[in-house]
């Protein structure tokens, strides 16, 4: 496939049928996928096809293969103009995100308590691909209301504090979520499950804040250099994966009946205003609702541990989902049109002034709360006014090799072993689960960020860096 470079920081896919859209791809040229093992940039060109994509299909600097969409890729559909929603573009972890919270603690004060903390919170978190969580739900009807009131019935059953709200993404809840599109086997995966952490790539960490680049805005977000910090990266579990593959299986038998083709079976889809869009998007909400509650669980039980061994409390900075599909009014074209934007291992980044925004933070900007690689930094940036891909920037590292292939190349290594060397405390991973997630399957986060910055579509507030990680 043929790249063209427009500027440093971002390439071209040229329109050729039966794309309705350029392809765009924020990059610098070691950060590309390898052409060859890596299709990524082929699905930013399948994207390119569905009915109603509007502007380009773009994809991040961490983007990488995956399934139908590539893994960082954003593509906005006109809902007036028969715009699709592709379950392929939203992905299996529906609203996998991350929690960002800071303690009252400085990296000095912390070497004193993370043995003991790490200890502490090793049993406290629940992780692994079975069951297994910190909140125990009653039945089916009390699972449904988390499905309709995610991290705001968590917050009313004592599960957190008012502010936890203020700061989360659609103040915690998505409003059109329909738990009647969430099939029993969804449920059944799902039902005890809220309140951990999965495997894979999710983690809690303990982290500090090692780099300030912007104090007005990092001291907005209440953070400041040499601060103790802990970030959560988790989604929906089971649930959110099976209400995935349900609604993938029902556009492939109805696209049909809609008149649409697509180059990749996983780019099955339907239009946003279909019955079957329809029920898609309020289980997809459903799934978001869950996987905020999910994360606002974790941070409860992180909280119950800073509070016994290091007599401190957890503030939230934000938490921000990077796997959704949200309907949005975007100017384009002189007015203002709806859009359907997917947003697929890319993190929404809203510019300062805009009105979804908690007071306190309008002046600031959103925080984007980008984890690292395990045992590299994570970083914390802002959106940006006049970001030219629907307010929309980076998730993460991005993967270069995939599980087998960190597997394979981690043999004779101590992955636990290096970690520790380098003064990450490390607590719960197995061997392999360790090897799989090592650092050097990622793409470097560093360049990652600096590649979305002089793309335009954010800027950096802080670095942080890992003292302790707990891991599936």
């Amino acid at each position: 496939m043929e790249l063209v470079q427009e500027s440093p920081y971002r390439f071209r896919i040229d329109r050729a049928a039966p794309m309705r859209v350029p392809g765009v791809v924020f990059a610098v040229p070691e950060l590309l996928p390898e052409v060859g093992t890596d299709r990524a940039l082929d699905q930013v060109a399948n994207v390119a096809t569905l009915p109603g994509i509007v502007d380009a299909s773009y994809a991040m600097p961490d983007v990488h293969w995956g399934y139908g969409f590539p893994i960082g890729g954003v593509a906005a559909t006109d809902v007036a103009d028969g715009g699709v929603v592709s379950p392929g573009g939203v992905g299996f972890d529906i609203s996998c995100g991350v929690r960002l919270l800071t303690a009252e603690l400085d990296r000095a004060e912390l070497s004193r308590v993370l043995d003991p903390l790490m200890d502490g919170l090793d049993p406290a978190v629940p992780r692994g691909m079975g069951r297994g969580a910190v909140w125990q739900l009653a039945d089916r009807a009390e699972l449904d209301t988390v499905l309709r009131g995610g991290s705001r019935y968590a917050v009313e059953q004592g599960h957190g504090v008012p502010r936890d709200l203020a700061r989360c993404e659609d103040g915690g809840v998505v409003s059109d979520a329909d738990p009647e599109q969430v099939s029993d086997r969804a449920v059944q995966r799902g039902q005890g499950q809220v309140g951990s952490l999965g495997s894979g790539n999710h983690f809690l960490e303990v982290q500090v804040v090692e780099e300030v680049y912007d104090e007005p805005v990092a001291a907005a977000f209440g953070l400041r250099l040499g601060q103790v910090c802990v970030m959560i990266h988790s989604g929906s579990r089971g649930l959110g994966h099976q209400i995935c593959t349900d609604h993938v299986r029902i556009m492939e038998r109805v696209m049909p009946r809609h008149g649409i083709e697509v180059p990749d079976r996983q780019l099955a889809c339907a239009p946003v205003e279909s019955p079957e869009g329809r029920a898609y998007l309020g289980a997809m909400a459903a799934a978001a609702n869950y996987a905020r509650a999910n994360r606002q669980l974790l941070a409860e039980a992180a909280r119950r541990v800073f509070a016994r061994v290091a007599g401190t409390g957890l503030d939230l900075v934000y938490d921000v989902s990077h796997n959704l599909a949200k309907i949005e009014e975007h100017e384009r074209d002189g007015g203002t049109r709806r859009l359907c934007v997917h947003r697929k291992g890319a993190t929404r980044a809203l510019p300062p002034g805009h009105p979804d925004l908690p007071g306190d933070l309008r002046d600031a900007g959103q925080p984007v709360l980008i984890p690292g690689s395990m045992g590299t930094s994570s970083y914390v940036l802002t959106g940006v006014a006049g970001n030219p891909a629907f307010a929309s920037t980076c998730h993460g590292a991005g993967r270069v090799r995939s599980r087998g292939e960190a597997t394979r190349a981690a043999r004779g290594q101590d992955v636990r072993r290096d970690l520790e060397g380098r003064g990450v405390a490390v607590r719960g991973a197995s061997r392999k689960g360790l090897a799989e997630e090592m650092p050097e399957a990622y793409k470097d986060v560093s360049a990652v960020v600096e590649a979305s910055r002089g793309a335009g579509l954010c800027r950096l507030v802080a670095r942080l860096t890992p003292l302790g990680v707990v891991k599936g």
